[in-house]
């Protein structure tokens, strides 16, 4: 899972790479603002990844066959649905995000065209969430991993292709992840039938066409997407703010989030690793196997982060300097880099225990931190911390994640071991 998941923040800085080679900053910024766009939208509903994981461990835990087929069929409707929805809603939905940003004229006009492009990806991307999520409650991260590289390989190929060689800008970007998404589904979906045949049982389908059966589906991830939208929100607070301060910082903090992407997606196959093994131990009913795999994920985890500082310390600089070749936007982004050599320190805390929360299916306390943090904690830090510019931004939002991390690690203690 690490290895997969480090892979998505490697294609973020592919994305940044060959339009921070072009002749304006524009460009970058467009992609900035674009890419964060969906990172709020399918970020958003990543509720369908993470609470497929859960329930399906759960089952799989308890060897209930059937059950893990409707934990499947009831998720990919859902995605369906709502990949529809975005579909149908895509001007609304673009004009909306662009009054929120408030960039620059220009910027806004190819940041638009790039989401007009990928908002095609839509129903391949949700597919994708919930094959990744059901194979991870089945302890399988070698699918997982199979249908990242796909999709992620496939990705980087088609940017350097329609960017570099065939002088595309961030169409070309936005053309290469929608057909991506797809070659990603196509493997995923052929992993899922030949598990399906493996495993046996059958197809409830009452439990796949009637609303009501839906209940469960719908309590745990209707919390997980609160909760998410919540540190979206954060994120894309983050973005928006930077965007106000110009396209330099604008364009730097885009090159920052590429770290920080790096960052929680390398921790986070821990965290997945985490979600599989605490849902199996919960529908097994095994308290000990459930305490040692959060002690072995906090450990690895921890382990894992500070190998991230050290490597931005001493490579930071060079990452920097292969992204972007525009001098300003490289002397910026180096005078942010100690946030992001500090960074995993304080983040991994959040994310090892995200992933236990989901294996426990405790979504409604997720939702609860969630919403302290991002708007008791991270929005009041900020406009106290306003007078230091883009570094004050920075310091509130590592104030964010210390206190997720809090909050879930007093959480898990109170609520998840207790329950068992």
């Amino acid at each position: 899972m690490i290895l997969s998941n480090i892979s998505v923040p490697l294609l973020g800085m592919v994305d940044t790479g060959v339009t921070g080679h072009l002749e304006s900053p524009v460009y970058l910024g467009a992609v900035a603002i674009g890419s964060v766009l969906f990172s709020f939208l399918y970020t958003g509903v990543n509720f369908l990844r993470m609470g497929t994981t859960g329930i399906a461990a759960q089952y799989f835990g308890a060897n209930d066959f059937d059950g893990l087929r409707v934990s499947l069929g009831q998720a990919i409707i859902a995605a369906l649905a709502i990949a529809l929805t975005l579909l149908l809603l895509q001007w609304p939905i673009s004009q909306l995000a662009m009054q929120l940003v408030g960039a620059e004229i220009r910027i806004e006009q190819y940041a638009l065209e790039y989401f007009f492009i990928r908002i095609w990806s839509a129903p391949g991307t949700l597919a994708n969430m919930v094959l990744i999520g059901w194979f991870l409650g089945l302890q399988n991260a070698r699918v997982p991993l199979l249908i990242f590289l796909t999709v992620n390989l496939i990705n980087i190929f088609l940017d350097l292709l329609f960017v570099v060689v065939l002088g595309m800008k961030v169409d070309g970007v936005a053309l290469a992840s929608v057909i991506a998404e797809y070659s990603g589904l196509v493997v995923g979906l052929y992993f899922a039938a030949r598990a399906i045949r493996k495993h046996g049982g059958r197809w409830p389908v009452a439990k796949l066409v009637k609303i009501k059966e839906y209940g469960a589906f719908f309590a745990v991830n209707a919390n997980l997407f609160v909760r998410t939208m919540a540190l979206m929100f954060a994120i894309g607070f983050v973005t928006a703010q930077g965007a106000r301060m110009g396209e330099v910082i604008l364009a730097a903090n885009a090159i920052m989030m590429n770290f920080q992407n790096l960052t929680a997606f390398g921790l986070d196959g821990f965290a997945h690793a985490a979600e599989a093994l605490v849902g199996k131990a919960i529908g097994e009913k095994n308290r000990e196997a459930l305490q040692t795999a959060v002690r072995l994920s906090l450990k690895w985890s921890l382990y894992f982060a500070v190998g991230f500082s050290i490597c931005y310390a001493i490579g930071g600089p060079f990452l920097i300097a292969l992204l972007t070749d525009l001098p300003e936007i490289r002397d910026a982004a180096t005078r942010y880099l100690p946030w992001m050599i500090i960074s995993p320190l304080i983040a991994v805390w959040s994310f090892l225990y995200d992933g236990v929360y989901v294996g426990a299916t405790r979504a409604r306390d997720m939702r609860n931190i969630m919403i302290v943090s991002t708007f008791i904690v991270f929005l009041p830090a900020w406009y106290l911390l306003q007078p230091w510019g883009n570094h004050g931004l920075w310091l509130a939002f590592m104030v964010f994640l210390a206190s997720r991390g809090i909050g879930m690690h007093v959480g898990y203690r109170r609520k998840v071991l207790l329950a068992m």
